[in-house]
């Protein structure tokens, strides 16, 4: 038996049982799906290559074979093998998801919180970290803000992805019901009817994107999982600090979620998001959560009966509602009939009404503010806190002050991207008194849409402008002084305009540009109004493409570090927004375990980061799954801000950096000889499917900042999707190999692993990309580009790579100490291969000496066949850039 035949029988066997019979279970409905559909025959096509690429795993069957199956099958077959390794994978994906709400849902024990939940947290520092007046202290100031994007990561189609909820709920059925029941029966025949959908419904986009689209495809996650999950969260979180407490006094967790969005707001580059668009992706927030509030109030109010006799009212409710009897007494005749002699009841409904009627326009009943909204509320709870009903106060009734403290009228803020060289070009036109072009007009335009938004729905619904590529101070003022171009002085909008440094320089020049800031105006009025508070966002993707991900890696810890004692000198509240993609080489992995790795002092309390593409559906499909995110994450916020793990990470930065700085002085030489290399650009688009990328039609977005074709102009996205389509990987460990051959003492990197978060973060992803990644196969993409001294050189610092990570972690396999994580890898990987195969029979095709003489029906089934394989890959990985 070979290790990889091993490593494959030791993952089957820790598989849960449970796990295993739903895969089993799913796979053998797409089997017969399968046969249906296109006939035994199909299937036997399947399973043939389904046994050839295990058996490639072991050594018993050789890729020769494997190319000569694939390539004997007619184009029209390799496409349905192709969709129907897909969708298995979105089967067994799903299957791992319940897998893991099972997992969550056993671990669930109050005396004994789980890894990295709040109540873990609350524990540790309760016990170890200050005490009691310390923990107070951290809960009452902890920030997480999560910033939703539409960058284009998402490979399924919302049609697919709804599809796959459906199947979900029909498994969730099958487990609920008892064995040989008609429920169990009927479970099992609405299973094979959203599969055998599911196969017929296509994987791929017709029609691009549009960034409304985006707008209402990432608010699904908000109406089926965010809205409900969030005051659960909090609820956690206040029993955790006082157990027997909660649910009868006021709540000591304060709301400490806001979510931002950039989806109808990100204009970099992205012609299509107009001033329009803008507009109205604040319109649709605002009807979705005020639908949301809507049913959540009403339902509150439905459920509480609450006689007048037993719970009095307060006169502040008999007031309120004697007010409003006055102004609309017909509505409240109508709510009074059908509540009588319960007043909170009657007052809830009629909060329900006003809801509804701010959602329709409706003046004359609406609410002018969710402040509004929420001083109702209050009048609600404490006239039941008065009467003695302290259960009903702070029991539902608090969910939804929570809710409506948390998302407001507005959901999550709309934040503005635009590039700085469009503002300098604007400003150029408008200081010269030139007629302003059609993007200058849309410049100000915008402008005057922050405005709109801050009047209709409040100031935090917009203030934020985050202004890429800032390389100076006068970047930041320009949007101020945009800002007086667009409006008359009082109507120019609240901003604070974010700096967003992304390239290597650009971090290293961070803190003398916030220098610079602090002299302009428009700045210091921010400051004085803000309880001095200042952002900055840091861009992972473009600085790993730029000096290679170990550099990119080193560079933001020293500009966290250097900007966090900038902020502590100039007296400086900071938040570090960290642009993070879902893909390790897009700064990807676990949020929690990042943050724990950050430099000292540069989270305090505080945490804001990108939320992109198939990370969004990754993390709030599932209820279970999104609560326990947003509390991994919380943990990791109260941790970090703690005064043991900072020194911890500081103590060991100051033993461990010189070797760090060796590493990283290594590691981008070679990527740099590597990416800058003569021709590497055109050999990078022949060995990958680069150019056939935007044919997905993965966002409104295009992949590319300009009409050049060089890798200075390609957004880090598709640089990414495209090597972990390749199954090399690189962007997430190429270069790390050598740096670490340039410290001779293997010692001193084993134990910087054990005792430095930041390198054992950087160590651990780099070992889940080189785990994702296939030398055999990664061959046959290099060979594409006829540049066998590039491949070689690629292979060889793979090779590397791969020795020394395993050498300083101490492990014999590539994630040996992550079980669960390497079971998932080393299974899947067999049918990831199937997936490549075909891609590589398409893309030799495309690439190869005869490409120009194929038929235009032959051309369009290749490219058909790797768009379809490129689909299935990375539903495969679960990730794309």
């Amino acid at each position: 038996m070979t290790a990889v035949s091993a490593e494959r029988d030791s993952a089957r066997q820790v598989v849960p049982e449970q796990l295993r019979n739903d895969v089993k279970l799913l796979g053998e409905m797409l089997g017969t799906v399968l046969a249906e559909s296109g006939g035994e025959d199909l299937l036997a096509d399947v399973e043939k290559l389904r046994h050839a690429v295990i058996g490639a795993r072991d050594g018993s069957v050789s890729t020769d074979e494997i190319t000569a199956i694939v390539s004997e099958w007619p184009l029209e077959r390799a496409k349905q093998v192709a969709r129907a390794f897909t969708v298995y994978f979105h089967l067994a994906n799903l299957a791992e998801e319940h897998q893991r709400m099972r997992a969550l849902r056993e671990r669930d024990d109050a005396a004994n919180p789980p890894r990295e939940s709040l109540a873990a947290a609350v524990r540790a520092i309760r016990e170890t970290d200050g005490g009691e007046e310390r923990l107070n202290e951290l809960v009452a100031g902890m920030e997480f803000h999560p910033v939703l994007t539409a960058h284009p990561t998402e490979a399924r189609r919302r049609a697919v992805s709804t599809s796959i909820l459906r199947i979900s709920a029909q498994l969730d059925a099958w487990h609920a019901a008892h064995e040989g029941s008609s429920a169990a029966a009927e479970a099992h025949r609405r299973l094979m009817e959203e599969i055998d959908l599911l196969w017929r419904t296509s994987q791929l986009r017709y029609t691009k994107l549009d960034p409304l689209d985006e707008v209402r495809t990432a608010l699904a996650a908000f109406d089926e999982t965010i809205f409900q999950v969030i005051p659960q969260v909090y609820r956690t979180l206040d029993a955790a600090v006082d157990p027997g407490g909660t649910g009868v006094r006021a709540p000591r967790a304060t709301p400490f979620v806001r979510y931002g969005s950039w989806i109808g707001g990100d204009r970099d580059g992205n012609p299509f998001v107009t001033h329009d668009v803008t507009r109205e992706a604040m319109r649709i927030q605002s009807e979705h959560v005020l639908r949301g509030l809507e049913n959540a109030c009403g339902q509150v109010a439905r459920t509480l009966t609450a006689y007048s006799n037993l719970t009095p009212a307060s006169p502040a409710l008999l007031d309120a509602i004697s007010a409003a009897k006055a102004g609309h007494p017909a509505l409240l005749a109508e709510i009074t009939g059908r509540s009588p002699n319960e007043p909170h009841r009657q007052f809830l409904l009629l909060c329900a009404a006003r809801l509804r009627a701010t959602r329709e326009r409706d003046a004359d009943l609406a609410y002018a503010t969710a402040a509004d909204f929420l001083a109702d509320l209050r009048v609600v709870q404490d006239s039941l806190v008065a009467a003695g009903a302290v259960r009903q106060a702070y029991g539902e009734l608090q969910h939804v002050i929570w809710q409506a403290e948390t998302f407001g009228f507005h959901l999550a803020e709309l934040e503005i991207r635009q590039h700085s060289e469009v503002h300098a070009a604007a400003l150029a036109e408008l200081r010269a008194g030139e007629r302003p072009s059609e993007r200058t007009e849309e410049v100000l335009a915008t402008l005057r849409v922050i405005s709109w938004i801050q009047e209709r729905f409040g100031v935090e619904a917009c203030r934020r402008y985050i202004v890429s590529f800032t390389r100076s101070a006068e970047d930041i003022a320009a949007v101020y002084e945009l800002a007086g171009y667009a409006l008359p002085a009082d109507r120019v909008p609240v901003l604070d305009v974010i700096p967003l440094f992304e390239t290597g320089a650009d971090l290293d020049a961070s803190p003398d540009v916030l220098a610079g800031m602090l002299e302009l105006p428009g700045v210091q009025r921010r400051l004085a109004e803000s309880g001095r508070r200042i952002e900055v966002m840091l861009g992972y993707s473009d600085s790993a493409k730029d000096v290679g991900p170990v550099s990119a890696t080193l560079r933001l810890y020293d500009a966290q570090a250097r900007l966090a004692a900038w902020a502590r000198e100039h007296d400086v509240r900071l938040t570090l927004f960290h642009g993070r993609g879902g893909s390790l080489g897009r700064g990807g992995g676990p949020a929690s375990r990042a943050l724990l790795a950050q430099a000292p002092g540069s989270v305090g309390g505080r945490f804001k980061v990108t939320e992109q593409g198939e990370v969004i559906f990754a993390r709030y499909g599932q209820p279970a799954i999104a609560r326990r995110h947003v509390e991994q994450v919380g943990h990791a916020i109260l941790m970090a801000s703690t005064d043991a793990v900072q020194e911890r990470e500081r103590s060991a930065a100051e033993r461990f950096r010189p070797f760090a700085d060796t590493i990283a002085a290594a590691a981008q030489e070679t990527y740099l000889e590597l990416i800058g290399t003569e021709g590497f650009a055109v050999w990078f688009s022949q060995v990958s499917p680069l150019e056939e990328l935007g044919e997905l039609r993965l966002g409104s977005r295009p992949s590319r900042r300009g009409a050049a074709k060089g890798l200075g102009d390609l957004r880090a996205i598709p640089w990414v999707f495209a090597w972990t389509q390749t199954r090399v990987n690189l962007p997430g460990w190429y270069g790390l190999g050598t740096g670490l051959a340039a410290v001779e003492d293997v010692s001193v990197l084993q134990q910087a692993y054990r005792e430095w978060p930041m390198f054992a973060s950087l160590l651990d992803n780099a070992e889940m990309s080189l785990a994702k990644t296939d030398r055999t196969i990664a061959e046959r993409y290099l060979a594409l580009g006829g540049r066998p001294e590039l491949s070689e050189r690629v292979l060889a610092e793979y090779d590397r790579t791969r020795e020394l990570v395993l050498k300083v972690t101490g492990h014999s396999r590539l994630l040996e100490n992550r079980a669960v994580l390497s079971r998932a890898v080393d299974l899947r990987n067999p049918y990831v291969d199937a997936l490549s195969h075909l891609q590589l029979r398409a893309l030799e095709a495309l690439r190869g000496e005869e490409a120009d003489s194929l038929s235009e029906q032959d051309q369009q089934h290749l490219e058909r066949l790797l768009l379809l394989s490129v689909n299935g890959v990375a539903a495969g990985l679960q990730n794309t850039g």
